[in-house]
């Protein structure tokens, strides 16, 4: 096939995770201290992939030096043809154009993959189906042996992509589905996720944002199936930059994050009318910051490590 993901790969090759197992249980909050938990590692949660392509010499061109030799004995010769066995094995049978693979054929090489489709000129061009050895398979449009338009990946017992193709890989919008039920739909740019897109877990938790590089990269909400949500910034797929948290007992989070962790100005508030607003270090109270209690009193402290030293107020 082509020299590309659709010659050997396409996108992930392992699996996402599911969400159960990556939160911890809510824990009670003291008076003093928020929820100093990770919030959400999404490389914890799914594999991303790096979006590389396996290079390989193209099966098409194996057979173009025997080709050329028989471009003088062959010159003449045009239509179909009974089955023709090159010395590598491969045997096509189909159409010619003189020496050259041309209109409908089939070709069959010997460890047993096989392309069916439309040829230009000894190019698969066209539409046409190409089969992997170890039954990965590619239907769709070609050009220059490539797949280049629209296509569908079957990567056996991993994932299926369904999009866009430009040169042999993932270009413009796709969706791609993993076996154990999750699946990405949104644009992708020279193989990996890049732009606007959504990501669905099996358990019905979900992103919806932007990507970069193959990672959550920009701003996005994210949803869990427990109902907890995050609407804000991120980088390599953890929160990073200013955002809202939500956990679904009511407490609240606004402020800046540094790698998933609380880190600088933010406000968190709990259920029962609590609150802290002020300065955060590595996901605790740190510097100085005001706390509210039940009743509406509030006092000024300084902080450290999510603990009230000296009471300024």
């Amino acid at each position: 096939m082509g020299q590309q993901c659709s010659q050997k790969c396409c996108g992930e090759q392992n699996q996402p995770g599911g969400l159960a197992e990556q939160f911890p249980p809510v824990k009670r909050e003291t008076e003093e201290t928020a929820d100093n938990d990770r919030e959400i590692d999404m490389n914890t949660l799914m594999d991303m992939g790096n979006g590389s392509s396996t290079a390989m010499p193209s099966y098409f061109d194996r057979e173009l030096g025997e080709l050329n030799h028989l471009k003088s004995k062959l010159a003449s010769q045009s239509g179909q043809h009974p089955p023709f066995e090159f010395k590598t094995g491969a045997v096509y049978t189909g159409q010619w154009k003189g020496h050259m693979r041309h209109g409908m054929g089939i070709q069959k090489w010997s460890d047993g993959t096989t392309y069916e489709g439309q040829w230009k000129e000894n190019k698969a061009e066209g539409k046409g189906r190409f089969v992997h050895s170890d039954g990965d398979m590619y239907i769709g449009e070609w050009k220059g042996n490539v797949a280049h338009g629209k296509g569908i990946y079957y990567h056996k017992g991993l994932t299926t992509y369904e999009g866009d193709w430009l040169n042999d890989l993932q270009e413009g919008y796709g969706v791609e589905t993993w076996d154990e039920g999750s699946r990405y739909e949104g644009l992708f740019r020279g193989g990996q996720k890049e732009g606007v897109g959504m990501y669905f877990w099996p358990d019905g938790a979900e992103y919806r944002g932007t990507w970069d590089g193959n990672s959550i990269n920009g701003v996005g909400t994210y949803t869990g199936s427990d109902g907890r949500w995050f609407k804000g910034k991120w980088h390599d797929s953890v929160i990073h930059g200013t955002g809202k948290y939500v956990w679904q007992d009511g407490r609240e989070y606004a402020g800046q994050y540094m790698f998933d962790k609380k880190e600088g100005f933010g406000i968190f508030v709990w259920p029962d009318g609590r609150k802290y607003e002020g300065f955060w270090q590595r996901g605790k109270q740190h510097g100085v910051g005001k706390y509210t209690t039940t009743d509406g009193v509030s006092k000024t402290a300084n902080w450290k490590d999510g603990k009230r030293t000296e009471d300024l107020s």
